[in-house]
């Protein structure tokens, strides 16, 4: 079970909480980051933080499949994006709120930063998310 807790003397998150608790016992998956490569390893669109984001979100979802989860299910993620422009970090972010991860909503993390580890990599998206009791992994 995800408790996801806003709380009222902070400041209102406009899509996300600002914790997320999950009850012990439950089955939990840290995945790695989920980076703009395509099926060959191949970056997908230098130069556009958009449809990297995009990627990203794909990937994600293959990754959260292939431990018996989904969007739905994410409890914490950390949003890199390389850039200091407020204004590409807010469209990476709206990339984020249209996939379904803000559904929970989810506590998250935007970072802007100087680079990532792939040469033209303008984003990535770690997560944490709980697998459902019966899922396969």
């Amino acid at each position: 079970m995800i408790q996801r807790v806003t709380v009222p003397s902070l400041f209102p998150p406009p899509t996300y909480s600002h914790a997320s608790v999950v009850e012990a016992g439950t089955k939990l998956a840290f995945l790695a980051g989920a980076v703009p490569l395509d099926a060959d390893g191949k970056l997908v669109s230098e130069g556009d933080p958009v449809r990297q984001a995009e990627q990203v979100i794909a990937n994600l979802k293959e990754q959260l499949f292939a431990v018996g989860s989904d969007l739905a299910h994410v409890v914490s993620t950390d949003v890199y994006v390389v850039s200091s422009e407020p204004a590409v970090l807010s469209a990476v972010w709206d990339v984020v709120e249209a996939s379904g991860l803000s559904t929970g909503p989810h506590s998250s993390t935007l970072i802007g930063v100087a680079c990532l580890g792939y040469t033209g990599q303008l984003v990535e998206i770690t997560a944490t998310a709980v697998v459902p009791e019966g899922a396969g992994s």
